[in-house]
Parts: C-alpha cells; sequence; structure tokens
C-alpha cells in the first residue's frame, strides 16, 4: 500500500520543522513538500496533488483559506487539515466552509499529529476537543450564558493572558511583572480551572471569546 502522501504549508519555522520530522518518522506518510507562504504552497498543492495538505490560515503573503478553496474545487482526492492558533469561531467555521474536513489547534503534540493524518486520510474529521465543544454547543444552540469574563479572571490572571497570547514566555512574564516564574504559574492553573481547559491555547482561546485578550 503506498504511503500518505502530505504537503505542509506552514510559515513558523519550529512548527514547519516539527511537522516535517513526525511525518517523515512515520513509515505509512509521505512528505512530499513544504512551502512557508500561499504563493510557494498554491504552487506545490497544483504540482504535486498530495493526498493531505496540511495547512496554516495565517500566511504571511494570505490566508490558507485560499488553498483549501483551491484543493476542494481542484483537488477532490486531497484532505485538508488545518492547524492554526486561531480557534474562534469566525476561523473554524470559514476553513470548514471552504473545504477542511479537519481542524486542529497547535498544541497538539507532535506525536498525536501522525495519527490525526491517518484519520482524516481514512475518512475521519479530527478536531481538537475544544473547537468540537464549540461547534457542538453552536449546533445545539447552547441556551447557557457566556460567563463573564471580567468577573472570572482576576486582573493578575488576564495580565498573564494578554502577555502570554503576544507570545511572552511564562519567564519573561514573570520579569515584566516583578513576581516569581512559580507565581506566574499559579495564575495560570488558576486560569485553566476557571475556564475549564487544559493547554495555553485553549485559555487563550476562551480568553478571546470573552473578550479578555484580543490582538
Amino acid at each position: 500500500m503506498d504511503p500518505v502522501s502530505v504537503l505542509i504549508v506552514e510559515d513558523d519555522e519550529r512548527f514547519r520543522a516539527a511537522f516535517a520530522a513526525t511525518i517523515t518518522g512515520a513509515p505509512d506518510l509521505k512528505l512530499i513538500g513544504t512551502a512557508s507562504d500561499l504563493p510557494h504552497g498554491l504552487l506545490l498543492l497544483r504540482e504535486l496533488k498530495p493526498d493531505v495538505l496540511l495547512v496554516d490560515l495565517g500566511l504571511p503573503s494570505g490566508s490558507g483559506i485560499e488553498l483549501i478553496r483551491y484543493a476542494h474545487g481542484h483537488l477532490p482526492q486531497t484532505d485538508v487539515m488545518v492547524v492554526s492558533v486561531f480557534g474562534d469561531e469566525p476561523h473554524v467555521m470559514a476553513s470548514l466552509e471552504a473545504g477542511a474536513t479537519g481542524y486542529l489547534l497547535k498544541d497538539t503534540h507532535p506525536a498525536d499529529l501522525a495519527e490525526q493524518i491517518r484519520m482524516l486520510h481514512a475518512g475521519g474529521s479530527p478536531i481538537s476537543p475544544v473547537i468540537a465543544r464549540q461547534l457542538l454547543q453552536r449546533l445545539a444552540g447552547d441556551p447557557t450564558p457566556p460567563p463573564d469574563g471580567e468577573a472570572l479572571l482576576s486582573p493578575q490572571e488576564r495580565q498573564v493572558l494578554t502577555y502570554s497570547a503576544k507570545g511572552f514566555s511564562f519567564e519573561e512574564i514573570a520579569r515584566m511583572l516583578g513576581v516569581s516564574r512559580h507565581t506566574v504559574m499559579t495564575y495560570v492553573k488558576r486560569s485553566y480551572r476557571k475556564l475549564q481547559v487544559h493547554s495555553k491555547t485553549e485559555a487563550i482561546y476562551e480568553a478571546r471569546k470573552l473578550g479578555l485578550v484580543r490582538d
């Protein structure tokens, strides 16, 4: 049986390298190309016609949505998996409506990525739990009003999440706030518990949804 061919379009070099290492380490998957921007990604997509397109949304020269639309319209044999930091409803729905059949947040463990690609190629629709919960609530017309974010988190917890969303490490945040890393981690753990999440990406997503963190 031929290995599943995968094309990666991701502008962040660290993530691109991590994804590539995961795919090349799996005997049933085959990495056939990588691109860091929209034009190169579209060129490779047209030329290589992969079984699976692994694509980020926030590309420096455009949106990954354009690649999803092209694959959906011209390459029916290509399954599309979005791997992004964006977990808000507009990005998720735009991706699914454009033709993506999988959507993972970037906190997905690299070791799990290969299995998610296999699931996608086999006809499944792998979706990060926080995204799946959002979609289910949307379909169910969840009547529960959203919590008041200002009251939910303390000012210190909101500040840590804001800095974290801007890309600062916990060590850098501790220096900026003039506290220890242990104190910052205490704020982080409290935020996770209050927001009912288990990772930084999920916490930032929930905080954005509540209007606590803005780009």
